[in-house]
């Protein structure tokens, strides 16, 4: 929908992503993020953290099932997604506003980790097999020298020939 606002927040899992389903059956997962500042005092020499800002987000569907297996309690996450806010009212009646992400993508975040990365496929969609593409052709003897550049320049933006050519 035009005019939500995107929002990307870095941060870490709060708890295991809880995976629930619709009464129709599309799988959500429901998890919080908490996403603390940092800054350097400067009379003290050293860093001092904020306060946190804790988010709720929900993840739909394949997606949401990904992340219920492979993101866990205190793992560092990158979501960007759809800030939402929602009024209810709470057990003593009392009205309360809530700021949550409906994400779009979740990351786990390679700053401080490694993470292997496996492809799903949707079921009755077969693997797909053999290599994995590649992004330019290999060259066809191993003693020939890769160009500086690629041959094509990049799409969004122009490179001076003096670039690609390594003249002046």
């Amino acid at each position: 929908m035009a005019g939500e606002p995107l929002v990307t927040v870095v941060g870490n899992l709060t708890a295991d992503p809880e995976l629930r389903h619709t009464n129709s059956g599309i799988p959500v997962a429901g998890f919080t993020i908490a996403s603390t500042p940092r800054t350097f005092d400067r009379e003290r020499s050293e860093f001092v953290d904020g306060e946190p800002l804790f988010l709720r987000c929900s993840l739909w569907r394949q997606a949401g099932e990904n992340a219920a297996q492979s993101l866990t309690r205190g793992m560092r996450v990158i979501v960007t997604g759809r800030l939402r806010q929602r009024t209810f009212d709470d057990k003593e009646g009392i009205s309360r506003t809530t700021m949550e992400i409906d994400a779009e993508e979740v990351a786990a975040s390679l700053a401080y980790a490694t993470a292997k990365v496996t492809k799903t496929y949707r079921q009755g969609m077969p693997p797909q097999s053999g290599p994995a593409p590649t992004a330019r052709p290999v060259p066809d003897s191993p003693s020939a020298s890769p160009s500086p550049a690629p041959a094509e320049p990049h799409p969004f933006c122009e490179v001076p020939r003096s670039f690609r050519t390594g003249t002046q």
